[in-house]
């Protein structure tokens, strides 16, 4: 009997997240590819591996089992790269200074720090709060080892050298309106009417920029807000248009989404030290425990998200290209 190791990974992911759907998640696959996998373990070992008779997904005593090879197997491969770290010199250890803004901290910190407790107990994170225009001149100079940042797919900034950068999420731009106006047919109809812009150099200000100069809007006056809550305040009160995501523009009580096109994506990227300096293997470890907590928080707002607010999970791949190397 031939096993492919590959299978027993998902079907490891599977026993660990308990269903396809968190798995595929976890994995960054779609559901239907983590099922196919399943299905073509289930033929090379030729027993049933789950059991599905009691309306939840459970693995049977063979599914069990290889589960639990595919878990050594996934420790032995952490432990090869920690291996291949400490043979050139590169440790995973010491302290990293991990810039974010009050929003990921909030979100992805403390899981961030769990997974590095298990994955990399050596590592000491450290993290700052911190802006886009600050926090990359802190990467650049040395203050920061990994950076987490919101961008504009269509103009994202350039990297700093030697570093490199993952996509976390991605998502839509979309028009929103006060819940006391009338929805906009065009976007001329908002020239002249106030809008809640965002802080200079952000990717909200620039995708604002771009969406003004192609229909020709001006605002009657600008406010300047970034986080979450400051914007969903401002809209509560009526106070203008703005340009936000589609995921939270959807999560809004008191406003209305226009459907107006807004080119251009908006894009949580993770940047991190690379090359021979000590500090770069921990940065990475700091980045990829931050990518996890990424897809983890991804998982956990799907699971109670109402009906129509679903997250869809695949490889992302950052303009940058430094992720394919």
């Amino acid at each position: 009997m031939d096993l492919d190791p590959r299978r027993l990974l998902v079907l490891d992911a599977i026993a660990r997240h308990g269903g396809l759907a968190p798995a595929a998640r976890a994995l960054g696959h779609t559901r239907s590819a983590v099922s196919q996998q399943l299905a073509s373990l289930e033929r090379e070992v030729g027993l049933p591996l789950v059991d599905r008779s009691g309306g939840r997904l459970e693995l049977t005593a063979t599914g069990r089992l290889l589960a639990a090879t595919g878990d050594r197997i996934s420790r032995e491969l952490a432990s090869a790269v920690e291996q291949l770290s400490s043979a050139d010199g590169s440790v995973t250890q010491g302290p990293v200074a991990i810039g974010a803004s009050s929003w990921v901290i909030e979100r992805l910190a403390a899981r961030a720090q769990r997974l590095l407790a298990q994955w990399h107990p050596q590592v000491r994170p450290r993290f700052v709060e911190t802006g886009l225009p600050d926090g990359l001149q802190r990467l650049r100079l040395g203050g920061l080892d990994v950076l987490v940042i919101t961008d504009d797919r269509d103009t994202a900034v350039p990297l700093p050298p030697a570093v490199r950068a993952w996509v976390l999420s991605e998502d839509e731009y979309r028009v929103v309106v006060p819940d006391g106006w009338d929805l906009p047919g065009h976007p001329a109809e908002l020239s002249g009417r106030p809008w809640i812009g965002a802080p200079e150099q952000s990717a909200r200000a620039r995708a604002f920029a771009r969406f003004a100069a192609a229909h020709g809007v001006v605002p009657s006056v600008e406010h300047v807000a970034e986080h979450p809550t400051a914007l969903a305040a401002l809209l509560a009160g009526q106070a203008g248009a703005l340009i936000m995501p589609a995921y939270h523009a959807a999560l809004l009580d008191r406003a209305k989404v226009a459907g107006l096109p807004v080119t251009g994506s908006l894009i949580t990227r993770v940047l991190h030290r690379t090359g021979h300096a000590p500090g770069a293997p921990a940065a990475r470890a700091a980045a990829d425990a931050l990518r996890q907590a990424a897809r983890d928080h991804a998982e956990a707002v799907t699971a109670g998200a109402p009906a129509g607010r679903d997250i869809v999970v695949r490889r992302l791949h950052d303009p940058s290209g430094t992720d394919r190397q």
